[in-house]
């Protein structure tokens, strides 16, 4: 993985995965975010190594109470700021592929005032 936004985006599409199905394994992740297989499998092997996530003997990937935690942190930014730039006009389709760029480099003040205002409406 190149960035600490990198390893966001896995662990949040893994979250997202494991809320669809019961089983997820890095074919799931490459076919998810159209990423080749090598680049997943270096980026799940680095997950692993950090104690994000867990691998059984049959490739079936879940998160460990740390990667949950981090996992879940991003996808509420995600949430939060899609809704946000929605609530100012854009699209969903505008808000959702720009909070994937924004919940990464917001600063955790700016995204408090965000969702302060977001949880009034």
């Amino acid at each position: 993985m190149r960035s600490h936004e990198s390893e966001e985006m896995y662990l949040e599409t893994i979250l997202l995965l494991r809320g669809k199905r019961a089983n997820v394994r890095s074919i799931d992740v490459c076919e998810e975010l159209g990423y080749a297989k090598s680049s997943v499998s270096r980026a799940v092997g680095l997950l692993h190594k950090k104690g994000y996530i867990e691998i059984d003997a049959s490739g079936d990937i879940t998160l460990t109470a740390s990667g949950q935690k981090k996992a879940a942190g991003v996808y509420e930014r995600h949430r939060v700021i899609t809704k946000a730039l929605m609530a100012v006009g854009a699209d969903q389709e505008l808000a959702e592929s720009n909070a994937c760029r924004i919940e990464h480099v917001i600063s955790d003040e700016m995204f408090e005032i965000l969702k302060k205002y977001i949880e009034k409406e």
